[in-house]
């Protein structure tokens, strides 16, 4: 009984280590590229792929990162047009996007548990969770790796980077996708809406004074792993849920953080 006991809160300790780390590190990336928009655009837009597939009798992450590309796709799209009203546009995407996901279950009569896929439900996460969760870990991994010169550009100055030969669209492209795999691979921690929060608020933290996107990057991730391992034990102790507790916690740092300046 001991040995499945350990099983059941081990998988998912791992995944909150992982999940704490990958998010704030993908989360520096996105808000200095200023893409934290599109990547709320992303989260919404994972649902009705995710439904696709399960009707398919598909792997549902493989739906939801294909759908969630796709809304990157249109994201990026609607950034190059330049359009005035960006952000109203983007609003209204996502919301008819997690409408539909909505829709598509009762109408494809499939079954889905809503809200452990949009708030997570970390504490039933299995194997199969933590697979989604290290493929997109080693994605990140080598895209920051082999690329890492060529972001930091694109982040500083995406014009002079195209214009030195450094093909944006394709990196946009390959960091849309990534984004999209790491948002699936949170499902099970966080949920696909509620992500935002450890995507942003680690890196608002980490960001403060950092001289180089690698040191914001691994200062984010302590304080994402940080936070994320917190929220797991407290989800055990007071039988909470560990995605809303998780986001809570998110959101009392970020407040600490305002009014410390």
């Amino acid at each position: 009984m001991s040995l499945i006991n350990t099983i059941w809160w081990i998988i998912p300790l791992i995944i909150t280590i992982f999940t704490g780390s990958l998010c704030p590190a993908m989360g520096t990336v996105l808000i200095t590229h200023k893409r934290l928009l599109q990547v709320n655009l992303i989260s919404h837009c994972v649902l009705p792929g995710l439904a696709l597939a399960m009707a398919l009798g598909v792997d549902p992450s493989i739906g939801g990162v294909i759908s969630g590309l796709m809304g990157a796709l249109a994201a990026e799209s609607l950034a190059n047009k330049k359009n005035e009203n960006y952000a109203a546009v983007m609003n209204t995407i996502l919301a008819g996007s997690l409408g539909l996901g909505v829709l598509l279950i009762p109408l494809l009569g499939i079954r889905i548990d809503l809200e452990a896929v949009l708030f997570g439900d970390l504490l039933t996460a299995n194997a199969g969770d933590l697979l989604r969760t290290l493929i997109a870990f080693c994605t990140f991994i080598c895209l920051i790796f082999f690329n890492y010169n060529k972001i930091v550009h694109i982040g500083l100055d995406p014009e002079g980077a195209a214009a030195s030969g450094v093909k944006v669209s394709y990196l946009n492209l390959a960091l849309g996708f990534t984004t999209a795999l790491v948002i699936v691979s949170s499902m099970s921690a966080v949920g696909v809406i509620l992500v935002i929060a450890l995507l942003s608020t680690p890196t608002l933290l980490g960001l403060q004074k950092a001289s180089s996107l690698r040191i914001a990057m691994v200062r984010s991730s302590i304080v994402g792993l940080a936070i994320s391992v917190l929220g797991f034990v407290f989800s055990i102790i007071f039988n909470l849920s560990p995605g809303p507790l998780i986001s809570v916690i998110c959101v009392t740092s970020l407040i600490f953080l305002l009014n410390k300046k």
